[in-house]
């Protein structure tokens, strides 16, 4: 696959007669104040893509920490602190994002469902009116190679009425889930699957799961106990009956010491969405041989690493950013088998954009928030 998003630089301003749309801007690294909903220029489908009538659009930490340039080096604070505290362009460097320098101005949303609305020159005219999801992760040099591309992070992304992606990018499903149930979806459970695809966890395996209430942990969690392994999911001990619920066999309050209440080496795969001060105790846990898997490091991304802890124990540190190609065709067969479920927390209209952040950001819910375009007409 090649595709080339770089974007024009007047791609936002109106021209008489062009159809427009509602989005919302992201003007730069900095606080809600960075957020402009307006009218701009609606996007054409070249050769290859596909538009969009965005149904609904999933909410993600990537949003608020690229907003905030949380991804450059210069920050090594936990994101919740990051994005409360006051942020200023000339504080971030120019890698604020994890591939290039983020694309600023530019449209946010990696979570999109959709409905075909217009198809470029040379599609597939059977896509046309169909509800689609769209695999926000894209490798532009193929899966052979780890380049990626995320849709709202590197490129015009769904906070907004329309869309256009790649056309090998969108997968069509039969099922009863809702727009919003779909849009909790793409970033969350795509993430999960790579993490638990990549480290190979099999049926009787015990897992560990940190940050288990929000959208990544919630789906880590659901996707391993298809697996038919043990979860030990961490959370706020407030949150504890839900994580039962949703297939937990166990969970440790997120402020309670780990090493308190598990053996050392009693765990096969951790899967860390936190980082931050418990790393040590993380590694610890782990059996000889085990599998440390991460994807975030929303409780701080410096920690303390003794080697000898990963060497002696035969460890293995898995990263993970690029989706795998098996991952979402995966995730779609199960969505259309119900062996997984959504778990939509909220929804808010696209241009409570900065409500919906803040009450993200207070991290008392579980699962994923989800914003609404206005319709036309």
């Amino acid at each position: 696959m090649t595709w080339n998003p770089a974007p024009c630089n007047d791609r936002f301003d109106p021209v008489p007669g062009e159809k427009t749309m509602k989005a919302v801007v992201t003007a730069g690294n900095g606080g809600f104040e960075k957020l402009h909903c307006r009218e701009v220029k609606r996007p054409r489908p070249g050769a290859g893509e596909v538009l969009l009538r965005v149904l609904a659009a999933g909410m993600n930490n990537t949003e608020i920490n690229t907003r905030v340039g949380w991804y450059s080096d210069s920050v090594t604070r936990a994101t919740s602190d990051t994005a409360t505290s006051e942020v200023r362009e000339a504080e971030v460097r120019i890698d604020g994002g994890w591939n290039e320098t983020t694309p600023f101005p530019f449209i946010q949303g990696t979570d999109c469902c959709g409905r075909v609305a217009e198809i470029g020159p040379g599609g597939d005219p059977e896509l046309l009116g169909k509800r689609v999801l769209v695999r926000s992760c894209i490798r532009p040099e193929g899966f052979e190679s780890m380049e990626n591309l995320w849709m709202g992070s590197d490129f015009d992304g769904a906070f907004a009425q329309y869309v256009k992606v790649p056309q090998t990018e969108v997968f069509v499903l039969e099922c009863d889930w809702s727009d919003a149930e779909l849009a909790t979806i793409p970033c969350a459970y795509g993430t999960a699957e790579n993490m638990i695809q990549r480290s190979g966890i099999t049926s009787g395996e015990r897992v560990l799961i940190t940050g288990a209430s929000g959208g990544v942990g919630s789906a880590a969690l659901q996707l391993v106990k298809w697996r038919r392994a043990e979860v030990i999911a961490v959370a706020a001990s407030s949150k504890k009956q839900q994580m039962l619920e949703i297939g937990a066999d166990r969970v440790i309050g997120r402020d309670q010491d780990l090493l308190g209440n598990l053996e050392e080496k009693s765990v096969d795969v951790v899967i860390d969405l936190v980082a931050g001060p418990p790393f040590q105790q993380l590694l610890k846990l782990l059996k000889r041989g085990g599998r440390y898997v991460s994807a975030g490091a929303i409780g701080g991304p410096i920690v303390s690493f003794d080697t000898r802890t990963f060497y002696l124990k035969d460890l293995q540190l898995i990263g993970c950013t690029a989706w795998d190609e098996p991952v979402f065709p995966t995730l779609v067969s199960c969505i259309e088998q119900n062996r997984i479920r959504p778990l939509l927390a909220q929804t808010f209209l696209l241009e409570d954009i900065a409500e919906a952040q803040k009450a993200f950001l207070r991290k008392q819910f579980v699962g994923n928030f989800v914003l609404i375009p206005p319709k036309e007409g």
